[in-house]
């Protein structure tokens, strides 16, 4: 076939290959983001001073694992747990780093075993909490209030926020699809903060009761 006479358009054919490098360089803005859904078992945040109470003078806590919010750590410490009923569990990690007041968080079930009767609360919320007897090798701590159970939350980014559509404090649905069952939770709790990753935590009840660990699909919605 020959081009022979044929007039290129110049300008349509710059515009067709601009249009295709830039499909080829471009991220698009509306890129769904990853999302992850941990359980958070059983654990205690303390404060400097309490964890010197519990493991002696000077001693701070010691890094097991990262968690996968950047700072978060699961500590090598763990406390007994002594409920009203005298009843206890034995061993809870605690979780770094350290916070202005120590918090103790449990699931429904956990609670009920210790005699406790916790209020759902977000994560600092803790006027009006039950406490416990924090026992480590070095020493007792004796909490007058700070037990709660966490209130099934997510954390997200701004970009986060703005992809979903929310802001901090607003509520949002968690569907989970697992082994035939499909489950959605409802007023999730929305914490929006800078260099945070996406990331819903459910507690163990909460986690078991959907067979999270086999879910097929998970989507969280407005």
């Amino acid at each position: 076939m020959s081009l022979q006479g044929v007039q290129i358009d110049r300008t349509l054919i710059e515009a067709i290959v601009r249009r295709v490098l830039e499909q080829h360089t471009e991220k698009s803005p509306e890129a769904k983001p990853e999302l992850i859904v941990s359980i958070s078992a059983r654990h205690i945040h303390l404060t400097d001073a309490d964890v010197e109470t519990l493991f002696g003078k000077g001693k701070t806590l010691t890094k097991m694992k990262d968690l996968y919010q950047d700072g978060f750590f699961a500590a090598n410490e763990t406390v007994m747990l002594i409920g009203p009923r005298k009843r206890m569990l034995p061993s809870v990690r605690i979780l770094g780093p350290t916070r202005k007041e120590s918090q103790v968080e449990l699931s429904f079930t956990d609670a009920i075993s210790l005699g406790l009767d916790p209020p759902v609360r977000e994560s600092g919320k803790l006027d009006g909490t039950p406490g416990c007897v924090l026992v480590g090798p070095a020493g007792v701590v004796e909490l007058k209030h700070g037990v709660i159970r966490a209130e099934r939350h997510v954390h997200m980014g701004p970009a986060d926020a703005a992809w979903y559509g929310v802001k901090d404090k607003d509520r949002m649905k968690l569907r989970v699809e697992a082994n035939g069952c499909t489950t959605t939770f409802e007023n999730v709790l929305v914490r929006v903060g800078e260099k945070i990753k996406l990331e819903v935590h459910l507690d163990t009840d909460e986690g078991n009761a959907v067979d999270l660990e086999h879910a097929k699909k998970i989507e969280l919605l407005k």
